[in-house]
C-alpha cells in the first residue's frame, strides 16, 4: 500500500466527514505501520573519544562482535518470551560525535547473531574529540523514538573511560530516558593504558554509579583491564537480556553517595596544562 487512501466523493457536508474521518485514522496512528514486538530493544553506545588508541577502539568492537555470537548471548536472546531482539550499535565521543554502525536490526537466531557480528567487524573504527555521555543518551533516545519496534524493555548500554565533559549534564540526559520507562546501564572502563591523562578519574565506577546508571534494574560491570572486557560484555548482555529476576546484577543502582557529577565539565575548565583532548 502506498500510505494514501482513497475516499469517496460524498455530495454535502459528506465529504467533509470523510476527509475528517480520513485526518482521524493518520493522527490515531490506524494507518501507520504496525511496530514489530520484541523482548528488548538494544541501543550499544561505544566511546571513541581520543582517551582510547586504536587497539583499544579495535577490542571494543572485536569485544561485541564476538559476544553477540556467544552461546550464553544467543540463549538468552532465544529464551525471551518472543526469542528476539531489536538492537542498534553506535559509536559516540563529543556533543556532535555519534555514527551509527549498525542499524536497527532484528536479532533472532544464531545466523542473525553472526550478520551483525559481520557487519560490526567490516569497518575500521574511528575516534574523535571530547566525551560527551549526555549527548550519546539524547542521540540513543532518538534511536529509540524511531526504532519501528515494541519491546518489553528498553535499554541502553553505554561504555566510556571517562566523565561527561561536554554538552548537557549527565544526569538530565539519564533522567529524560529513565522517565520514558528506559534504563540505561554502563560499562566503565577504568583500563590503564588509555591516554585520557588529566581527564581521567580514579572512581569512574562510583560517577557511573551516580551519575550515568539508572531506570529499573540498572547496573553496571565495571572494566579494570581490557582482557577482562570480552568477559565483561557477554556478562552484561546476558544480564540485560536474560528474562527479569534470572540473573542477579554485580551492582545495582544505589545513589545514596554524594557525588559532583559535574567533575568531568569542571576538569575540562581547568584544562591549561592538558596538550590533548579527550
Amino acid at each position: 500500500m502506498s500510505g494514501f487512501i482513497a475516499i469517496s466523493r460524498i455530495p454535502g457536508r459528506g465529504a467533509v466527514a470523510a476527509g475528517a474521518l480520513f485526518c482521524s485514522l493518520v493522527f490515531s496512528g490506524a494507518v501507520a505501520k504496525a511496530q514489530e514486538a520484541v523482548d528488548v530493544e538494544l541501543v550499544l553506545a561505544v566511546d571513541v573519544s581520543l582517551s582510547m588508541s586504536a587497539g583499544e577502539l579495535e577490542i571494543q568492537r572485536r569485544g561485541y562482535a564476538e559476544a553477540l555470537v556467544h552461546k550464553d548471548v544467543v540463549n538468552a536472546i532465544l529464551n525471551g518470551a518472543y526469542g528476539k531482539i531489536a538492537v542498534t550499535y553506535f559509536e559516540w565521543a563529543g556533543s556532535f560525535s555519534q555514527y551509527v554502525v549498525v542499524p536497527w536490526t532484528v536479532i533472532a537466531s544464531a545466523e542473525d547473531a553472526r550478520r551483525m557480528a559481520d557487519r560490526l567487524s567490516a569497518s575500521v573504527p574511528a575516534s574523535a574529540r571530547r566525551t560527551s555521555i549526555s549527548g550519546a543518551l539524547q542521540f540513543a533516545g532518538d534511536l529509540f523514538a524511531e526504532s519501528g519496534f515494541r519491546g518489553l524493555r528498553r535499554v541502553v548500554d553505554v561504555s566510556g573511560d571517562g566523565p561527561n565533559n561536554q554538552g548537557a549534564p549527565v544526569v538530565g540526559a539519564r533522567d529524560a530516558l529513565i522517565e520514558k520507562g528506559i534504563t540505561v546501564n554502563g560499562l566503565p572502563l577504568m583500563t590503564s593504558g588509555g591516554s585520557g591523562g588529566g581527564f581521567d578519574v580514579p572512581d569512574l565506577d562510583i560517577y557511573y554509579r551516580n551519575c550515568v546508571i539508572g531506570g529499573p534494574g540498572a547496573f553496571m560491570i565495571p572494566v579494570n583491564d581490557w582482557p577482562q572486557f570480552p568477559e565483561a560484555i557477554r556478562r552484561k548482555l546476558v544480564l540485560e537480556l536474560a528474562d527479569a529476576g534470572t540473573g542477579k546484577p554485580p551492582i545495582i543502582l544505589a545513589q545514596a553517595e554524594a557525588y559532583d557529577c559535574l567533575i568531568g565539565e569542571k576538569m575540562w575548565q581547568d584544562r591549561s596544562w592538558i596538550w590533548r583532548d579527550p
